[in-house]
């Protein structure tokens, strides 16, 4: 299904995650499903410096909006 999303192309050129072999680049809605299962965000909410630490958590994105 995923690969199929008409706003891939667009969704792609925003993605800022960093982690290469994701399946999930440019398909937000199974990314944030993802994530949420995990207990985490997605790489869009936060800073490029952040993002390449891979600490995905709600804690880390407090972290760095506080």
């Amino acid at each position: 299904m995923g690969k199929d999303c008409p706003s891939r192309a667009a969704n792609l050129a925003r993605c800022n995650c960093t982690y290469e072999p994701c399946s999930r680049k440019g398909i937000c809605c199974e990314c944030i499903v993802y994530h949420k299962r995990l207990g985490e965000l997605p790489a869009c909410y936060f800073s490029e410096a952040v993002e390449r630490t891979y600490d995905r958590s709600i804690a880390a994105f407090v972290k760095e909006n506080s």
